[in-house]
């Protein structure tokens, strides 16, 4: 009996070890099967080498910050181990993959606790696992046979990467490779976005934040508003994970448990973040560029998936003390321009009857996004206009950030004929490296780039290539002095249509003035007697020497200004006078790399002389005199015409600038160029429409719409020690054989008391 029951006992033990062996035979089957691609293809060696992932274009600026992204699906930016923090590294592992380190890419003992919990206790995917799903398994499927094939095929490519990575290389894939949403792929982006910093600069908290997405990033978001509560919470799980491991003490966690949930959310659109219009023109750039520089197989570069470097001048502090400034005045101004415009009948417009608005209206709906997208579903012309006459939900912009609100389309077009318009652009003269660009208020509502891509009427600050042509063609002095009465240049002369005879905004004529006091006064009678002397054609050929693209008319009214030209043209030009006459064309970029680092193209300016270092002094002293005693006054006086209208006054600059306003016909532009040793800047100020200005010359001068936003943009920069602008003079030439010293020159109202005149720098 009892020889009975040991044989059965026997039998039983031989049964179970069996179906266990079968059971172990079976998987080892099922793993050889997926191995050789019976549940469908696996990566070759060379994808797992080179893994395919659309990679973002990154824009770095000259003190190593990103400005922004190209990307089309993902905003992703690849980094390495060492860029990681340690506190990302423990929570990671503490939480997703405690035995990352032991295993070979499966962790059966956590696949034996999901299998006997039935998931109940956690899921049994390790780091490596998941970063298979992430490369090459993204399909997703209900049906319980094609999830066991697509779970299989993750342990045999989890397999292989422990077998080509280290686990240093396979966490830092993961990271780069896990979507946290808002834009933000990978750790990189994730850290900037949620947090705005590195990720080599995560503290603890931040790290647990950003491990708790890993679960389900939209679930445990902490933007979210429905979802922070259980962010919170999963943030938490993942401190008592740290501790279960011992990366942190009882205390430590119980403290961190306790802080609330804290981000810094600052979103990485292609409309967000520092230099949005400078982006959108160096993109352009880019596909230029990559049309004409292929890859070594012949195949072309794309900007959004092949993960460029692109090492631009930019300063990002420069750039966000120039945003600023800009956003400062332009708020402050457009409060000025509303209250004008309550007594307007024709608001915003002024000089033109109703058949030129509608005109201006009926232009601009043609140009909008709404219109061209009716146009392109094969909407009638009365279908299209019935739409821009119904009432319609819509975001938009205001100074006061943006609103909802309801109006139709045609409405909407005329509230942002409002809105006065405003850019600038700096560069460095010595290297041409354009170190700020705001080509715009705001990008996401006002698209047109103020910058390069607007030209308008520059006014008076046209008048030191008059000067500076007269100063090197005829050795001409700052002291020298010309009668300020109206002066005829007849029509004969340059083929023009009638006499010519310009007229000072002041009507006080009769006496002698310097070209220095010319030029700090902006008399236009001065200017039409200099351009005559040199003519309008030498004029024409240093202001396109000194880098003005836009062929320019040689007739005697550019001496006014009577010209168009782009704001980075005047801005170029300019800092030719800054560096000694030596032209050194703008460039944006120092270098672009691939995604491994290496060089592609490195970018060097084009030099070219122009002017003798004598002449370009000379011109610069000049342009002091409009900052000492002309229309740029205030940056030094307590003087302003307005001075609510004038943000950030006073100044109270002391030191050496060589400046030049313009105001253009009507007060349509209103244009500062300030200069120093190692910095040129110009800022324009104006409407959409030329009929969007100003009334009156208080508030619609160069001095009042644009001198401000230059003059704070600089008193930022010189508060900002680490950028080492300089408050020092211009280098003086040696032997210089032209006088500047005026004091020294015996004048006919020597002695007598001159009338104090406001200057003014308005053209016509």
């Amino acid at each position: 009996m009892t020889e009975k029951k040991t044989t059965n006992f026997s039998k039983y033990i031989k049964w179970f070890w069996g179906i266990i062996l079968g059971g172990f035979l079976f998987v080892c089957l099922l793993f050889l099967l997926a191995s050789w691609g019976a549940f469908g293809a696996l990566p070759t060696f060379e994808e797992l080498e080179n893994p395919k992932s659309d990679l973002a274009t990154e824009v770095i600026s000259s003190d190593g910050k990103t400005l922004g992204k190209y990307y089309v699906n993902a905003n992703r930016t690849p980094i390495q181990y060492k860029d990681l923090s340690q506190n990302i590294v423990k929570a990671l592992v503490a939480t997703e993959d405690e035995r990352f380190y032991e295993h070979s890419g499966i962790d059966f003992r956590g696949t034996a606790r999901a299998v006997a919990n039935l998931g109940r206790k956690g899921g049994a995917s390790t780091i490596t696992q998941q970063l298979a799903k992430n490369l090459f398994n993204k399909g997703g499927s209900s049906n319980i046979f094609t999830r066991l094939s697509q779970k299989l095929k993750e342990w045999v490519v989890a397999v292989k990467l422990e077998r080509q990575y280290t686990k240093e290389e396979i966490m830092t894939m993961y990271l780069n490779t896990q979507d946290f949403i808002f834009n933000a792929v990978g750790i990189r982006s994730a850290a900037r976005i949620y947090f705005g910093k590195e990720p080599k600069d995560l503290d603890l908290q931040e790290a647990a934040i950003i491990v708790a997405m890993l679960k389900n990033p939209r679930q445990y978001n902490p933007h979210r508003e429905r979802s922070k509560d259980k962010s919170l919470q999963r943030r938490n799980v993942v401190f008592s994970q740290m501790e279960k491991n011992g990366f942190i003490t009882e205390k430590e966690k119980d403290s961190l448990q306790k802080l609330p949930l804290k981000i810094s959310f600052t979103p990485e659109s292609h409309s967000d973040g520092l230099a949005t219009y400078f982006r959108e023109n160096l993109k352009q750039f880019l596909k230029e560029w990559a049309k004409n520089n292929p890859k070594p197989n012949g195949e072309p570069f794309n900007i959004y998936r092949d993960g460029l470097k692109v090492y631009t001048t930019i300063d990002s502090r420069m750039q966000q003390y120039a945003e600023e400034a800009l956003e400062e005045h332009m708020a402050n101004l457009q409060s000025f321009f509303y209250k004008e415009q309550k007594k307007n009948k024709t608001a915003p417009f002024y000089d033109i009857d109703k058949e030129d608005i509608d005109r201006i209206i009926r232009r601009a709906k043609q140009n909008s996004d709404r219109y061209k997208r009716l146009k392109a579903a094969g909407k009638s012309e009365k279908e299209i206009e019935k739409s821009f006459n119904t009432e319609t939900d819509m975001r938009v912009f205001s100074w006061k950030g943006e609103r909802d609100t309801v109006m139709t389309p045609y409405d909407s077009i005329r509230y942002y004929k409002y809105f006065l318009r405003s850019g600038l652009v700096s560069i460095e003269p010595q290297t041409g490296h354009i170190k700020a660009w705001v080509g715009g208020i705001n990008h996401k509502y006002f698209k047109y780039d103020a910058v390069e891509q607007q030209k308008r009427q520059v006014g008076s600050t046209f008048k030191p290539f008059v000067y500076a042509t007269a100063i090197n063609q005829l050795k001409m002095s700052p002291c020298d002095q010309l009668p300020n009465t109206l002066y005829t240049i007849p029509k004969e002369k340059y083929g023009m249509p009638e006499d010519w005879t310009p007229e000072n905004t002041s009507p006080n004529y009769g006496n002698m003035v310097s070209l220095k006091e010319g030029l700090a006064g902006s008399l236009n009678t001065i200017s039409a007697q200099l351009i005559d002397k040199v003519s309008p054609i030498n004029v024409a050929r240093l202001a396109e020497s000194s880098g003005i693209k836009t062929k320019i008319e040689a007739n005697p009214s550019i001496a006014l200004g009577a010209v168009d030209l782009s704001l980075m043209e005047m801005v170029g030009a300019y800092a030719t006078f800054a560096n000694k006459g030596l032209r050194v064309s703008p460039i944006m970029i120092t270098r672009i790399e691939d995604k491994n680092g290496t060089v592609l193209q490195e970018f060097v300016p084009k030099t070219k002389e122009v002017l003798s270092e004598e002449s370009s002094y000379v011109i610069l002293d000049l342009m002091k005199g409009v900052t000492q005693s002309g229309s740029g006054l205030r940056l030094r006086s307590n003087w302003t015409t307005r001075k609510e209208a004038t943000t950030g006054f006073p100044y109270n600059f002391t030191n050496p600038i060589a400046g030049k306003t313009g105001t253009t016909q009507n007060q349509s532009d209103g244009w500062f160029m300030g200069i120093v040793p190692n910095l040129a800047t110009g800022v324009w100020t104006g409407g959409e429409d030329r009929a969007t200005h100003f009334y009156g010359i208080g508030l619609g001068q160069g001095a009042t719409m644009s001198l401000p936003t230059w003059a704070l943009f600089m008193r930022k920069c010189y508060a900002d020690k680490t950028l080492n602008i300089s408050q020092e003079d211009f280098e003086k030439p040696e032997n210089l054989s032209i006088n500047i010293d005026c004091s020294k020159v015996e004048t006919p109202e020597e002695g007598e008391e001159k009338k104090e005149e406001q200057p003014d720098d308005t053209d016509f």
